[in-house]
């Protein structure tokens, strides 16, 4: 006897008629809605993004993005949505940005189907733990080099990647390195927390 397994996902176009009515994030087939943030956490948002694009523009590494979607489509059927993400902010390496412009025709009509180098999530007082190591696991398994979670009301941060046995602990005086996804690029944690 043969099982039938269920596709996980939805199409593409009940998936962006969906999420225009109520953001959410796929993970794991679970619809995992997405609420405004406190305003300290965009003060936050806005100056990881400001300092890692004016390094990237800099220095011709990539490009940043902030609260923008990613989704992870079906292999066979680019109009299959398996999983979705909206990172707090994302970082791509080098010119992957423009070759998947390149390849893809529709690129400014779909959701991007590109996951990213570098993620960084900024903790809400509303976040719930599990559900934020769930996302975690689902971006390692995605292919995400570099994770960074920033939480601003206990000033530590987490970082993660596919090759760390276990993920590195800071406290306000550590130290955010982007290693080879963003060569060069160091940002002492207390400059994004603040002093207590």
């Amino acid at each position: 006897m043969t099982l039938l397994q269920a596709k996980v996902g939805m199409p593409l176009d009940e998936f962006m008629e969906a999420v225009e009515a109520q953001p959410f994030e796929l993970i794991n087939g679970e619809r995992r809605n997405i609420f405004p943030t406190a305003f300290g956490h965009s003060e936050v948002l806005r100056h990881l993004f400001v300092l890692i694009d004016q390094f990237a523009i800099n220095s011709q590494v990539g490009e940043t993005y902030f609260n923008t979607t990613f989704v992870i489509v079906d292999t066979v059927d680019r109009n299959w949505v398996k999983g979705s993400r909206t990172p707090d902010v994302m970082f791509f390496v080098g010119n992957r940005i423009p070759q998947y412009e390149a390849q893809t025709s529709d690129y400014n009509i779909r959701p991007l189907a590109l996951v990213p180098d570098l993620v960084i999530e900024v903790v809400s007082p509303n976040d719930k733990v599990s559900e934020l190591d769930e996302k975690i696991d689902a971006y390692l398994l995605d292919g995400v080099r570099l994770i960074w979670v920033i939480d601003p009301q206990r000033r530590k941060a987490t970082v993660h990647a596919p090759d760390m046995e276990q993920p590195l602990h800071l406290n306000a005086n550590g130290l955010l390195d982007g290693g080879d996804v963003l060569p060069g690029f160091r940002l002492p944690l207390v400059d994004v927390v603040g002093q207590p």
